[in-house]
């Protein structure tokens, strides 16, 4: 069939990051496992095992170069992926073929070989949450004293700023580095443990030699760059630390949907606008319309991530004794369809991030419309400090906020400050005194100062401890 008439997955095809779809192609796959196969033959012949080097020298020529559809028809012949590639990577280093595979288990090349892409993901994925955190501070900074309504039930409540609730997006997003930081640096290797994992196999190989099987599961971990492997796996590692992994991303996907779901919320009060092409079409059927389709794109894939960790979860909790094999085909999809996704939505909102469209003239409006309400507080103390009762004041106030809140849905102006003014109960004050109530920066509190404080301290030293990862390109994703 061509390629129109089979399916494809988009996560790979349509919204992640060529370096992410690489990282779990089936290409890539194949030179991770023979990799695998040649670090367990160079290890065992350094420990004494009767391996040719010519054997050696075969295998590193063709680490590259695996025919795939070779492998394919292998497959459909012995209805075994290992052994498919197996048997084609021995027809390409005949002098190997006696010593692919010596002493292992299928687990030894498909969870390794997880193990060693999910890490790399993870370090590509930190670099990725980096650039969102460098767009998002620059924002914070940049409007930081700028006075907007803050809403709790998405109800009007008192002003933040700009800055301060971009900071709130940043300080999750940094959160969440440090999650998948720790994830990709702690992740451990499963190593050489043979069938089920009590490496019996690898036993008889060194004639009873335990320190050579210590040592040959230690030197192939260390190759890979893995600072030990795992003390105990049955024949395979534990599905904990997938669901460990699919935590993480899921905790990240969290955020993002956080975030760009404010983004939407905004973008309806015209405050605060995703950016758009110059040509982008917001609808076909009505021209005019601008729709937040990132900001939507990035929650309907967070969404998708989060629902992966619990497909995580019970993997881990339904497997049996030693193993079963009905991770098997989960794994498959699970573990790289997160991994995309997860790109894709961090590739997303780094574009929303750096290209957010701030319409100051519409905030101002908004905070004008309701600073009126934003000051009664203030102005029942200006109301006593003039001689006022404290209760008669308060009450006039609430009488004439709800008639002003009733005019305003009705279509008309916040005329409060005039009512008061107007009310005997304020005679004693001074209407400029009122007035001046009403400066948006006497109510953001250090909200400015918040963000500076925590850009230049907490986040600082999560940026220089994540500082490796920030040069990351997807030309420096590990072969």
């Amino acid at each position: 069939m061509s390629d129109a008439e089979t399916y494809e997955s988009v996560l790979a095809t349509r919204y992640a990051s060529p370096a992410m779809a690489r990282l779990w192609s089936a290409g890539q796959r194949a030179r991770v496992w023979r990799r695998l196969w040649l670090a367990l033959a160079e290890e065992q012949r350094r420990l004494g095992v009767a391996i040719p080097e010519a054997a050696l020298a075969e295998m590193r020529s063709h680490l590259d170069d695996a025919d795939l559809e070779q492998v394919r028809v292998y497959e459909r012949r012995l209805r075994h992926d290992v052994m498919a590639h197996i048997h084609a990577f021995g027809d390409q280093a005949p002098a190997a073929r006696a010593f692919l595979h010596l002493g292992a288990t299928s687990a030894y090349v498909t969870d390794n070989a997880d193990l060693v892409i999910m890490k790399e993901a993870l370090r590509l994925l930190v670099g990725r949450v980096l650039a969102v955190i460098g767009a998002l501070r620059d924002f914070a900074l940049r409007h930081r004293a700028l006075p907007t309504v803050a809403y709790t039930h998405f109800q009007p409540a008192q002003l933040t700023t700009v800055g301060k609730r971009a900071a709130l997006w940043l300080q999750d997003f940094a959160m969440d580095a440090e999650v998948l930081h720790d994830l990709a640096e702690t992740l451990p290797f499963r190593g050489c443990k043979g069938t089920t994992g009590t490496q019996a196999s690898f036993l008889e190989l060194f004639g009873g030699d335990h320190a050579s099987v210590v040592e040959l599961d230690r030197r192939v971990a260390a190759a890979f760059g893995f600072r030990e492997p795992l003390p105990l796996t049955g024949q395979t590692y534990t599905r904990k630390i997938d669901s460990r992994v699919l935590d993480g991303l899921a905790g990240l996907a969290q955020s993002a949907s956080k975030f760009a779901t404010d983004i939407r919320l905004l973008q309806h009060e015209g405050e605060i606008l995703e950016p758009a092409e110059a040509e982008q079409v917001g609808s076909s059927a009505m021209p005019y319309k601008r729709n937040p389709v990132r900001a939507e794109r990035i929650c309907a894939l967070s969404r998708y991530v989060i629902a992966l960790r619990d497909n995580a979860a019970q993997t881990a909790a339904t497997q049996w004794l030693e193993r079963t094999l009905d991770d098997s085909a989960n794994r498959r999809l699970s573990l790289p369809e997160s991994s995309l996704a997860a790109d894709a939505v961090l590739v997303l909102a780094t574009n929303v991030a750096a290209g957010l469209d701030v319409r100051e003239a519409t905030i101002r409006g908004n905070v004008v419309r309701v600073m009126p309400f934003m000051a009664t507080e203030r102005w029942l103390m200006v109301g006593v400090q003039a001689g006022g009762d404290r209760q008669t004041l308060h009450e006039v106030i609430r009488r004439h906020a709800k008639a002003v809140a009733e005019a305003v849905e009705a279509g008309g102006r916040n005329d409060l400050l005039d009512r008061l003014a107007a009310d005997p109960a304020f005679a004693g004050v001074d209407a400029a005194a009122l007035r001046r109530e009403l400066e948006p920066a006497r109510y953001i509190g250090r909200a400015p100062e918040q963000v500076t404080e925590y850009v230049e301290g907490a986040l600082r030293g999560v940026l220089e401890r994540l500082s490796a990862y920030a040069a990351r390109s997807e030309a420096e994703v590990a072969v």
